[in-house]
């Protein structure tokens, strides 16, 4: 006797009830594993965008050095200039400001080297500016190359240009 009609025979059920209840069983089993496989799918996922978070924090503390640094640097900006004209008061060689309050700038900037300050110091650049002209060196790997680079930056078109590559040299 067959192991199957000897079930059929204890459960008193006849050979095409004891195949369908295998196939019933069958497909519950199935579905027991897909679910599976789906719920490993969905760890991945859940895994990626841990990652993908993870990195996120990562540049935000990588911003927060870097402003920490450009912070260092400019309070030491500030501290040489402050030296410079104490030794300016100091040899007797400080002169008066004009009454206008507004300098002129002349000359020319390394662009590539410059700070922040002394980007400020050119005629249509404020702090906003340099801030975003900074970014945009840093975001160039620290060097730009051609003039027509700028015009990426926020701000700046052909006319601003124009009047920066009067003070700007790309070294």
């Amino acid at each position: 006797m067959n192991p199957l009609e000897k079930l059929s025979i204890r459960l008193s059920l006849t050979k095409a009830e004891i195949s369908l209840i295998s196939i019933l069983l069958g497909f519950l089993v199935l579905g027991g594993v897909l679910k599976n496989i789906r719920s490993v799918e969905d760890a991945a996922t859940l895994l990626k965008k841990t990652e993908t978070a993870r990195y996120r924090e990562t540049e935000v503390d990588s911003l927060i050095s870097l402003a920490t640094m450009e912070q260092a640097t400019v309070k030491e900006e500030m501290l040489q200039e402050v030296k410079t004209e104490g030794d300016e008061i100091a040899d007797g060689k400080k002169t008066e400001h004009r009454s206008s309050g507004k300098k002129v700038f002349t000359g020319t900037i390394a662009f590539n080297k410059a700070s922040s300050r002394q980007l400020q110091k050119i005629p249509g650049i404020g702090p906003v500016m340099a801030e975003r002209l900074i970014a945009f060196r840093s975001k160039k790997g620290g060097k730009v190359q051609q003039f027509e680079d700028f015009l990426a930056v926020k701000g700046i078109g052909k006319k601003k240009l124009e009047s920066l590559k009067k003070y700007f040299t790309l070294e």
